[in-house]
């Protein structure tokens, strides 16, 4: 794990990842709007192209390893019963649809010289349990993108596959980072909903290990007692 960029390494599940990377790779880039704390900050809102275009600039010429696009975001009230798609702006859902599904696109366009560059390039999407079939989510831009990403994901994976770079995405239900216990607290669920933080990590270093001739494609992480096990 020489030269890894993380999208979203701020905050939540990114901030783990990035934090959890550091000690192991040579050079982390650490891409947000607000500041990181783990890794080269890279100041950047690659919901815009000119955000995007900056993440390219931090990379340079050299090797990229691993791109992990660990960023996101949902609607107002989402995942709480105060949810309601007519309250929803059609601003709120350009940026959803932009943050979770343009963006992605953008970045791996971006980053792509770098990563072929690599003898062993990984790329890895944070997706969620809503984007699979008859997953029970009433989100509908949140769900939307996270469907689309997968789409993304298999298409890029053929795409890319004569460069040989492993595109995977993985699908977690709700991950215990600081903010999530209180969340589900909030919304009357345990504690046992959500998946440690630590396994989602171990996740990725597995992802991120593996040899060049092995493709994991999809990873679904529901908690035991959560829906979607």
């Amino acid at each position: 794990m020489a030269n890894v960029a993380i999208v979203g390494g701020s905050r939540g599940i990114g901030e783990a990842v990035a934090r959890h990377l550091v000690a192991k790779s040579e050079r982390v880039l650490s891409v947000s709007r607000s500041a990181s704390k783990y890794g080269e900050w890279i100041k950047a809102d690659v919901s815009t192209l000119e955000g995007v275009n900056t993440v390219a600039e931090a990379a340079g010429e050299g090797v990229l390893d691993s791109l992990l696009y660990m960023g996101g975001t949902w609607e107002t009230n989402a995942f709480t019963s105060s949810y309601s798609f007519t309250s929803c702006s059609d601003e709120e859902i350009t940026r959803v649809l932009n943050v979770n599904l343009l963006a992605p696109i953008r970045v791996v366009k971006a980053l792509l010289p770098a990563l072929r560059k690599s003898s062993n390039p990984k790329i890895i999407f944070m997706g969620a349990l809503s984007g699979r079939d008859n997953f029970p989510s009433r989100e509908v831009a949140n769900s939307a993108s996270k469907f689309g990403l997968r789409g993304v994901v298999h298409s890029l994976r053929e795409e890319l596959r004569p460069d040989r770079i492993s595109v995977t995405v993985i699908n977690p239900g709700n991950v215990g980072t600081p903010e999530v216990p209180s969340d589900l607290t909030e919304i009357g669920a345990p504690a046992t909903d959500a998946i440690p933080l630590n396994d989602l990590l171990m996740i990725i270093d597995c992802v991120l290990c593996l040899s060049r001739q092995t493709c994991i494609k999809e990873i679904d992480v529901p908690a035991m007692s959560s829906k979607g096990a």
